[in-house]
């Protein structure tokens, strides 16, 4: 098994031509200093916008999408299933109106790919949430209520046990519901995709270029790296985790985990048994989430999101590479589906997620407006950061439009303790909560400690899960 921080995505987009590190000066409308999804997405939107509009993408990977939006699931869904928390943190209409963004952004991604000519492996399908214990059944309803007292009563479907297995038969899936409007991408290659697009739309892209400094200026801000600096009139910091760590622009405001992937070989005969041929992706309803899906070729992606917590959002590695968390998600993966139990691992791999308290993206304004900074995906970036993208567009060109006035724009968030303690309440939580999930889906009662410790997010006010 070949087990690296890239993974199976990255390797198989690809390689192309890196853009060659900034060195000197550049002036710009718009500097974006990150080269995943929500800057990728800020840029492009930024030149629908405004076609004559300069913009320069200061990228620290060798090459964008190398990150964290080249490493994921490629799950690409709305966030309906977030719809409750939603409305508890800003309202109905606010909530509805991000889901409904949302909702948009994953038609806009499939529209994209069609008509900019990205062979992203696009495929509409539903997005289902399965029970695999008990204790977890009807996870979904807090959502479903909400979607039906909010007018949009479709947008999550309830299953009986007998409709999910029509749709994934695994001996571990109980009830469920699912989200149709969603899709699955390779997510590599739609990085590399909108980046050939916006080289061609002759927006300037420098990588290997870490950014060392990011300052206010006279009218506007500066962007520094080794090799020299840009001058933009409006930035934007789309650099996930990053952003937390020590003089950061959120830090006290998310807290940086992993997630990690295992990817079976070509299993086809496999998935044509269990009748998973709609191509829909799926979760179950832990709190540390079990993600799985399939590839074009009939490999079966399985991903954990039970990762370790990262000291000061320094990942070191263990984000990336962590032996022990592939063991323990190949373990859940073989629980789901124990017809893969014989069967070759080909590829293994892990990133780190900026999680935020809330479990929801956040747009903050920086200084006196010049600058805006997005993060807090928790695992659930591809879909919302095309919305978040065309919301940083809006602000980047001070726009004032629907797009910019969305609730998650400089909305209140609750802030995290400081290190050490983030990392000491965040692991012994993290631990709690999975030592309470294992027991349930062993059937066994949790202990009374577990169950203690995986309580204390709700009663500090932060939101584990949907």
């Amino acid at each position: 098994m070949q087990h690296n921080r890239f993974g199976y995505w990255i390797e198989e987009a690809g390689a192309v031509e890196p853009r060659p590190p900034l060195a000197g000066e550049r002036e710009a409308d718009v500097v974006v200093v990150g080269g995943g999804f929500s800057g990728l997405w800020t840029a492009w939107y930024v030149r629908q916008l405004e076609p004559g509009a300069r913009v320069v993408v200061l990228e620290s990977e060798e090459v964008c999408g190398r990150g964290p939006s080249g490493r994921n699931g490629g799950f690409c869904n709305a966030m309906w299933l977030s719809l409750a928390s939603m409305r508890e943190r800003w309202g109905g209409e606010e909530a509805l109106a991000i889901g409904n963004a949302a909702a948009a952004a994953v038609k806009r991604i499939g529209a994209f790919c069609e008509e900019q000519g990205v062979d992203a492996w696009w495929r509409p399908a539903g997005y289902m949430e399965a029970s695999t214990a008990p204790a977890h059944d009807g996870s979904w309803e807090r959502a479903l209520t909400a979607c039906r007292e909010l007018g949009v009563p479709e947008a999550i479907v309830p299953l009986s046990p007998e409709e999910v297995q029509a749709r994934c038969q695994s001996p571990a899936f109980r009830a469920g519901a699912v989200c149709p409007d969603s899709a699955t991408v390779q997510p590599a290659r739609l990085a590399l995709g909108i980046r050939r697009r916006l080289l061609e739309e002759g927006v300037e892209i420098h990588e290997s270029s870490p950014v060392r400094g990011f300052e206010a200026a006279p009218g506007g801000v500066v962007a520094r790296t080794e090799g020299g600096l840009v001058r933009a009139e409006r930035g934007v910091l789309a650099i996930g985790g990053a952003a937390t760590a020590s003089g950061g622009p959120l830090r006290g405001r998310l807290t940086v985990a992993s997630s990690h992937i295992v990817l079976t070989e070509p299993v086809p005969e496999v998935i044509a048994e269990i009748g998973w041929t709609g191509g829909d992706a799926i979760t179950d309803c832990r709190s540390l989430v079990d993600y799985f899906r399939t590839t074009p070729d009939g490999r079966i992606a399985f991903g954990w999101g039970g990762g370790r917590i990262a000291f000061g959002a320094r990942t070191r590695g263990r984000a990336e590479v962590d032996a022990a968390v592939i063991e323990a998600t190949a373990n859940h993966l073989y629980d789901y589906f124990p017809a893969l139990r014989g069967r070759r691992l080909t590829h293994a791999w892990g990133g780190p997620i900026d999680a935020s308290p809330t479990h929801l993206p956040t747009v903050t304004t920086l200084g006196a407006g010049r600058a805006f900074v997005a993060a807090g995906y928790t695992g659930n970036g591809v879909g919302p950061s095309n919305m978040v993208g065309r919301s940083l567009a809006s602000l980047s060109l001070g726009r004032a439009d629907e797009a910019s006035r969305l609730a998650f724009v400089d909305g209140a968030s609750p802030r995290v303790p400081p290190e050490p303690f983030q990392w000491i309440g965040g692991e012994a939580i993290r631990r709690g909560i999975e030592a309470k999930e294992e027991a349930e889906l062993a059937g066994r009662r949790p202990g009374r400690l577990a169950v203690a410790v995986a309580k204390v997010p709700e009663l500090i006010g932060f939101h584990i899960g949907r």
